[in-house]
């Protein structure tokens, strides 16, 4: 039996279950090679174009949706570069680990970082007791799934990308050289990755479902109490985007039980870098709604980043009551307080006795001299008509 046949699946046919595991790919198909290419490079693409955007939108570079949203977008490019060098087989021998490291240090924020995205604005919808439960529970959530679905899925992806009879293998897996990875060792390796990738995969995918079904049903409920048309439409963007979300992580895990582990992997770094341009978007339009309302919540008043927090919530509520009505960009003077006229102005400083009346008919007759005038005539005539009629 030669080597090729002891290998647990054979690379040349991607379409085989678990092609790509071990190694890269070796056929004869161009049209894959160049999907790998085209997916891996509009992937990075997408996360450069989105880090660029959040440098670009954000006034202050801290807090976690910042960081989470940073990272998120930063672990697409190696995830994406791992698969890339690995696939079209770029890294061979000893480096062929430098793939496996850069795919796997992309991998951790990519996923778990896309969820504390999520996570870092549940605040903005929910309130009260029930709300900080809900925020306690999903934060517990991620951090649990972080740690048995990542950890356990690391170690088996350097397990299955090692070579038989390598002592690279050995020094890099177990940390020593006494031994040599075994055929049967590197099956074993591999049929365990698979149920692991599978376990992760659904794991993973039901923490996003449980995250996108929050934002879902806390915005059916503001919609259905809200009579304002731009925040209906901001809530039906946000229930439409969470539950496209969910469909793309429901081709992923189809392409997962399918075995396609090429594919699944390729479309998973574009599908990530769309999900998050999209999250990105609609939470924007969240953050911006929820700072402008009146519901008496500060939590739903500030967001760092995109509202300055520093005004006073009575300035930015005039702010947000003025611009309903009033281009403020085709207004000189200050439209908050009344103003005086400024030819009354200045007279008035100088006579403290104008008064009464006068100040009155002065105002008047600087808006509608000639209103004013035909109503003085108009009620002169109007009250000696009255005089006449009342002696006869």
């Amino acid at each position: 039996m030669s080597e090729s046949e002891n290998t647990p699946s054979s690379s040349s046919d991607w379409a085989s279950p678990g092609a790509g595991i071990t190694g890269g790919y070796d056929g004869d198909s161009e049209s894959l090679r160049i999907l790998i290419v085209f997916f891996a490079g509009l992937a990075m693409y997408n996360a450069v174009e989105l880090i660029a955007i959040i440098f670009l939108s954000f006034k202050r570079f801290r807090g976690l949706y910042f960081w989470s949203l940073l990272l998120s977008g930063l672990g697409i490019i190696p995830y994406a570069l791992g698969f890339l060098l690995k696939f079209m087989m770029v890294t061979t021998g000893d480096s062929r680990w430098l793939a496996v490291v850069l795919l796997t240090i992309g991998w951790y924020p990519m996923i778990t970082g896309q969820a504390l995205v999520l996570w870092s604005r549940l605040h903005l919808i929910l309130s009260g007791e029930r709300g900080d439960r809900i925020m306690k529970y999903t934060k517990w959530m991620i951090i649990i799934d972080a740690i048995i679905l990542h950890v356990p899925t690391t170690v088996l992806t350097f397990g299955s990308n090692g070579t038989p009879g390598d002592p690279s293998t050995d020094v890099f897996v177990y940390g020593y050289a006494s031994s040599k990875l075994s055929y049967g060792a590197l099956r074993t390796y591999v049929y365990r990755y698979n149920i692991m990738e599978k376990i992760q995969m659904c794991g993973f995918f039901c923490q996003e479902v449980i995250l996108s079904a929050i934002y879902i049903i806390e915005t059916a409920k503001i919609l259905r109490s809200s009579l304002q048309p731009g925040t209906r439409k901001t809530m039906q963007q946000l229930i439409l985007i969470n539950a496209v979300i969910i469909i793309m992580d429901l081709g992923l895990l189809g392409l997962e039980a399918a075995s396609l582990y090429i594919l699944e992997t390729l479309t998973k770094g574009v599908i990530y870098s769309i999900k998050l341009k999209l999250e990105f978007a609609i939470l924007g339009k969240l953050v911006k709604f929820v700072g402008g309302s009146k519901s008496g919540e500060e939590a739903r008043k500030a967001s760092i980043g995109f509202v300055d927090t520093e005004r006073k919530s009575s300035t930015m509520d005039n702010d947000m009551n003025i611009n309903e009505f009033v281009d403020l960009a085709r207004v000189e003077t200050d439209v908050t307080h009344p103003s005086l006229p400024a030819d009354s102005l200045q007279p008035r400083r100088k006579n403290p006795r104008t008064q009464g009346g006068d100040f009155e008919y002065d105002f008047a007759r600087f808006e509608h001299l000639e209103d004013v005038t035909a109503f003085d005539d108009t009620s002169s005539s109007a009250s000696s008509s009255r005089q006449v009629n009342g002696r006869v």
